[in-house]
């Protein structure tokens, strides 16, 4: 078994030469994102591993199967990169690493709410010069305060058991509600509802064609003034030009994302000595109140080392013929 991984970082090699089985899997490491151009660079390999910036549409599957590619193994949750009926057509299995820590990205949800509300970076820097002033570092306490958590899965489970423990109160919206979290305390209700009433609304949702721009002038209108919105999900889920139009007129106080709907030429990348032309993330960095980080939620030892194992594991069970539990399949 050859495998081909794209968009390799030193962290990604480093985990998968240190987790590597013992099994016959040759693997060779790309800088690259697999699209359209680099495709070719998958002849000869059974599979590839690919991240969520990767392009793996029509196209891309076509030039896979010719190649000889048979399984793509997507080392990430989401699969809105995947076009799932092209990969059926051409008999190209897709698997996926379907929860890795999902405390890291939780984590890192509560991270950018703290950061946000009590400044801690601006205070960092003031600090170092030597500026020990409070003026403008007011912040609120979370306790009591309704927190809006879209989509219960792992992810969002965790996000609602360290609110509990701030002492907020939570609303929940999902298409299938968790009885666990109903019987400690939370309160699913509709998205209307939940954006009512919430001073701090969080999404953990996939990207799908329901929930693209589900953040967007409507939505935006029915929130409370001052908002605070945190995505660590999936960029396109707001909508950046309605988001800043919500910034300057003040309806959001607060916004903090993880990830951003034209992130793929940005994110995992250097960018210090060139000139940025993605106007609308300069225009979001401008603004004090908000909070960019470079897709890094999931970014803990522990998740590496899951997502590593269970890429590995998926790619062992379709060489050996079982069943393949992390399977992504069209729904019909």
């Amino acid at each position: 078994m050859k495998l081909a991984i794209f968009s390799t970082k030193s962290y990604d090699k480093e985990y998968f030469e240190k987790l590597k089985p013992n099994s016959k899997i040759e693997v060779s490491y790309f800088k690259t994102a697999l699209n359209e151009d680099t495709s070719k660079l998958s002849k000869g390999f059974d599979a590839v591993c690919v991240f969520v910036n990767d392009r793996i549409n029509r196209s891309v599957l076509s030039k896979l199967k010719k190649n000889g590619t048979r399984i793509v193994a997507l080392r990430c949750a989401g699969f809105n990169n995947v076009d799932l009926k092209a990969a059926e057509e051409f008999g190209i299995k897709i698997v996926r690493v379907p929860s890795y820590s999902p405390n890291a990205v939780a984590e890192h949800a509560m991270a950018l709410i703290l950061t946000l509300n009590r400044k801690t970076h601006k205070a960092y820097n003031r600090i170092r010069e030597g500026n020990f002033s409070l003026d403008r570092l007011t912040g609120f306490n979370i306790q009591g305060k309704t927190i809006g958590v879209v989509g219960t899965g792992q992810i969002g489970k965790a996000f609602c058991r360290i609110m509990l423990g701030f002492g907020a109160k939570i609303l929940a919206h999902d298409l299938y509600p968790d009885k666990q979290l109903e019987e400690s305390g939370i309160e699913y209700t509709s998205l209307d509802e939940l954006f009512e009433k919430s001073d701090i609304i969080s999404l953990h949702c996939p990207l799908t064609s329901e929930t693209k721009h589900m953040i967007d002038e409507v939505s935006l209108d029915k929130m409370k003034n001052g908002v605070m919105i945190i995505n660590t999900s999936r960029g396109a889920l707001i909508d950046t030009k309605a988001a800043i139009r919500a910034l300057k007129s003040k309806k959001i106080g607060y916004f903090g994302i993880d990830v951003y709907e034209q992130e793929e030429s940005l994110f995992f990348y250097d960018h210090s000595e060139n000139i940025i032309e993605d106007e609308l993330i300069m225009r979001l960095i401008s603004f004090p109140n908000v909070l960019i980080t470079s897709h890094q939620a999931f970014f803990t030892r522990e998740a590496l080392e899951q997502i590593t194992a269970t890429s590995y594991q998926n790619i062992i069970d379709f060489e050996e013929g079982r069943s393949l539990k992390n399977e992504v399949k069209q729904i019909k």
